[in-house]
């Protein structure tokens, strides 16, 4: 159960900095899946000092401020560009007192944080770019105060399930992220201390008039291959026309379909 992901930390930076112009007008399920995910919170809990973790351009950190009633907010994420975008966004809204929010650079796996000081963690779609779940849950509760809670949407194994069988077909690299699965976080969460959990998982289907169309926003919002197992030579133009035929398979009403499978998780 202990296996891990190999994904280049150095690559991810640079994907979500790249994508910081262009997340927000490509991020659609990101906000819908962040609604979501602040539909489980409960807001009477949830009051002190929050995280953010993987904030990317700040909107749930901003929907997290106007909801709840928290003394401090730490906005946090790996890529600097973005914690620049969340900074100037929420400044220009004027939802909050400057002071009110602190913003780090930093890795989850590895948080600038005294350990329990932190009454609670909200992550939208950002801890799935950790290479070792063990080392971070275990980090996320050391920084959490004994009664704190963890929320946070991450995404599963059926993720893009048609753009990795159609890869599949061209050649045996890893195109695709892999995810873990409920029963590994479940199993990651309680190795960590976590003992009080709710699990709930979801599939969102986003169509596309093209192949090309997904992987455009896959590269805008950052999320395309970061796997150390990747191919890391350019794609043949071949290689890539092999890939759409196989896709093309998967057409339905003339739209493209990509299958998101998301876990939400709320851990105590």
């Amino acid at each position: 159960m202990s296996k891990i992901f190999a994904l280049d930390k150095s690559k991810i930076r640079q994907s979500f900095g790249a994508a910081s112009s262009s997340y927000d007008g490509a991020a659609g399920l990101q906000r819908t899946v962040g609604k979501e995910l602040l539909r489980t919170i409960d807001g009477a809990k949830l009051t002190g000092t929050l995280l953010d973790l993987g904030c990317g351009t700040g909107f749930v950190t901003g929907e997290l401020l106007a909801l709840l009633r928290c003394q401090q907010m730490v906005a946090l994420d790996i890529a600097l560009p973005m914690l620049q975008t969340t900074r100037n966004k929420l400044l220009s809204g004027k939802k909050h007192e400057n002071e009110s929010v602190q913003y780090l650079c930093a890795d989850a796996e590895q948080l600038p944080l005294a350990d329990q000081v932190i009454d609670g963690i909200f992550s939208n779609l950002a801890l799935q770019w950790c290479r070792s779940p063990e080392a971070v849950f275990a980090d996320i509760k050391r920084v959490l105060k004994a009664d704190g809670q963890l929320v946070f949407s991450t995404f599963g194994p059926q993720t893009l399930k048609e753009l990795k069988a159609a890869w599949a077909e061209v050649d045996d690299y890893h195109h695709v992220n892999e995810f873990y699965s409920e029963e590994q976080l479940k199993y990651f969460l309680q190795q960590a201390g976590f003992r009080d959990l709710q699990v709930e998982s979801n599939l969102y289907i986003s169509d596309y008039d093209s192949v090309l169309e997904l992987m455009k926003e896959l590269k805008q919002i950052g999320a395309h291959n970061v796997s150390a197992g990747r191919n890391k030579q350019s794609t043949t133009k071949t290689q890539m026309q092999g890939m759409i035929a196989a896709y093309e398979k998967h057409r339905t009403s003339n739209l493209i379909p990509a299958t998101f499978d998301v876990i939400m998780v709320v851990a105590k």
